[in-house]
């Protein structure tokens, strides 16, 4: 049970763990309104170009560029949702452009995110959000194949931290381009940008056929789509705070500050609140909107021949977006970049918010979330109703009262596709003590006076154990089923996994998240085994027999294994922590009780005696403290 355990856990670990930006819709919007804002003669300049750039792709390209009355079901993609596209849906521009065109889920993606944006319009409560966003992903989950393994474990969604005070913006922006440094969400905006400014230029500076004019601008728009998307990211809270650390502390600390705001500054000096993913505000999307709009001037400037520095040009002859995969890098690779383009950035960059300091003093408050290998303790107390005592006539019901306690040893992956997922392994390996039962082998009151002697289960103890693992579709198929995939199949594993975690291919043990906590169904996702007598020897019992007809108590010994199946659980909402986590848990569970061999002690002349199995209804609450491993600090940081 040990090895299943932990070849699972190293299924579950082995997903890519990453924090996107602002959901489709809110990305979406952002670009809307930047558009929006631009002035008569760049929105017209804007129109024609992407006029040129539908061309032959009429079925799949929407007519009009910011598509203000798209809805759900819709039929075409707009040039305000390329950017929602991108670095969710996608992995470079290039691959992005061949999703846009030549895909049938991405409009499937584009529906489901419509009715997010209504969903989350209509949320008054963080649980009725939580709710919207489980759906959402579990219908992403099923419309895009690769939603889960195209996410990379980088920290390409997140600004890089400063290393000190004195940090100044050039610098900055300078350090987050340079070959070699962690690849992070200033940097990739850089390199996409760039890749869409030299191309846009080459509209007008190189002789082309209609051909190649329409495929340039079609690749141009698409390179800064791509950008756009870590440009708006950058208006994120929790992109602006989590910028360091493990998975584990970039998640937690990204998700509390895109729910609770994260006060910030601009380079520029500009004072401002930010909420994050999922939590848009209309103000939070004007303050991106605008630096978005100034990305957009400086290429449609390059496009309509707008005299500029001269740009040493990096991609001649080529008419297709940029292919760099920002899922796959780790570090920013070489590029030869003409020096003229620092001012360009940095016309754009100033207006983003200052990220945090690295690890060490000054740092903001950090979160973890519930990710990662962690140890702990299990205490809990638990009353079951059970179908009678072992004895074949035995059938009045009663309650049994235990305690129990246990080392909880596991693998934490709460919240990693939303807060409803659950992908949560654990084994627990701990020691129960049962009161007597509150059924009496004789009804007469004045036996009363013999207190617990008389019970029909007597007071008793056992060692237990209790294994957690999530499911895809039946009950421990992960561990056939992950192994194989992973060897033939990474990225459908991926999938499957994540879909097991967030409640299985038909995802009825999905999270229900509550104004008062979550609950869910967790029939087959967990399992609790007690191994009675194991402690100190066989246990006795009092068993009624019939002799002669009347009804005579026999004294036996028996080893009873203990099956318990949890069905349905609930936890308050978790808060976030550093290092440790502590919660109540309160399980409705159901099972069985099955006898072993029985060992006659007195009368010992009458033959072994029938016992049977029992059932039982239990009620378990527990408290479930859990300590993170924590790895070496990964600071995230440019150098000094």
């Amino acid at each position: 049970m040990v090895k299943k355990s932990l070849s699972i856990a190293f299924l579950i670990i082995s997903i890519n763990i990453n924090s996107w930006g602002w959901v489709y819709p809110e990305h979406r919007e952002i670009t809307l309104v930047a558009i929006q804002k631009l002035d008569s003669t760049h929105r017209v300049l804007l129109n024609r170009l992407w006029a040129l750039a539908r061309k032959g792709y009429e079925p799949r390209l929407d007519v009009s560029v910011a598509d203000t009355m798209q809805g759900e079901h819709p039929k075409y993609i707009d040039y305000a949702a390329f950017p929602a596209i991108a670095g969710d849906h996608s992995t470079s521009a290039e691959n992005m452009l061949y999703n846009v065109l030549h895909t049938d889920w991405i409009l499937s993606v584009a529906d489901i995110t419509a009715w997010l944006k209504n969903g989350l319009a209509e949320s008054k409560t963080r649980s009725e959000r939580a709710g919207k966003l489980r759906d959402s992903d579990l219908r992403l989950l099923r419309a895009d194949p690769e939603y889960v393994s195209r996410a990379g474990s980088n920290n390409v969604h997140f600004m890089l931290a400063r290393p000190g005070v004195n940090t100044s913006a050039r610098v900055y922006f300078d350090s987050c381009f340079r070959e070699g440094v962690e690849v992070n969400l200033i940097g990739t905006y850089n390199w996409f940008h760039a890749s869409a400014l030299l191309k846009a230029r080459r509209l007008t500076s190189e002789t082309l056929t209609p051909d190649q004019r329409a495929a340039l601008t079609l690749a141009a728009l698409a390179d800064e789509a791509f950008a756009i998307h870590f440009l708006e990211d950058a208006f994120s809270a929790g992109h602006v705070a989590g910028i360091w650390g493990n998975a584990a502390l970039r998640k937690g600390t990204h998700d509390y500050y895109d729910e609770n705001g994260l006060e910030i500054t601009t380079w520029q000096g500009e004072r401002m609140v930010l909420t994050g993913d999922a939590y848009m505000r209309a103000s939070d999307a004007d303050r991106a909107a605008k630096t978005v709009m100034m990305s957009l001037i400086q290429v449609l400037d390059e496009a309509a021949g707008t005299k500029g520095p001269s740009l040493y040009n990096d991609q001649p002859g080529v008419f297709t977006p940029d292919t760099f995969n920002i899922a796959r890098a780790v570090k920013t690779p070489h590029r030869q970049i003409d020096p003229a383009f620092r001012d360009l950035f940095e016309r754009v960059l100033i207006s983003t918010p200052v990220p945090g300091l690295a690890t060490g003093l000054g740092e903001i408050p950090r979160f973890r979330s519930e990710i990662g290998p962690f140890i702990g303790i299990a205490p809990a107390g638990r009353t079951s109703l059970v179908s009678g005592g072992f004895g074949s006539t035995q059938q009045t019901i009663g309650m049994i009262p235990s305690l129990e306690v246990a080392l909880h040893i596991g693998l934490g992956m709460d919240g990693v596709l939303n807060q409803s997922g659950d992908g949560l392994v654990f084994l627990d390996l701990g020691w129960r003590l049962d009161g007597a039962s509150s059924i009496k082998l004789q009804s007469d009151p004045a036996y009363n006076l013999f207190g617990s002697i008389l019970a029909a289960v007597p007071s008793r103890d056992a060692f237990y154990t209790r294994l957690r693992l999530p499911f895809y579709v039946i009950p421990g198929d992960l561990i056939i089923l992950g192994p194989l995939l992973l060897l033939v199949a990474p990225k459908a594993m991926n999938n499957v996994v994540a879909t097991a975690g967030a409640g299985g291919l038909i995802p009825w043990q999905t999270g229900m998240i509550t104004p008062i906590g979550r609950f869910q169904f967790i029939l087959g996702r967990e399992v609790g085994v007690c191994f009675y007598g194991s402690v100190d020897g066989a246990d006795s019992f009092l068993v009624p027999y019939d002799s002669d007809g009347s009804t005579e108590l026999a004294l036996v010994s028996m080893r009873t294994t203990h099956f318990e199946f949890p069905i349905l659980e609930y936890r308050p909402l978790r808060t976030f922590s550093r290092r440790q986590s502590a919660s109540l848990v309160f399980q409705i569970s159901a099972g069985m009780d099955i006898p072993g061999k029985v060992t006659m002690i007195n009368p010992t002349d009458i033959g072994t005696i029938n016992v049977k199995t029992t059932w039982f209804v239990g009620f378990r609450l527990a408290f479930d403290w859990r300590y993170y491993y924590a790895r070496k600090k990964q600071t995230s940081q440019i150098a000094h």
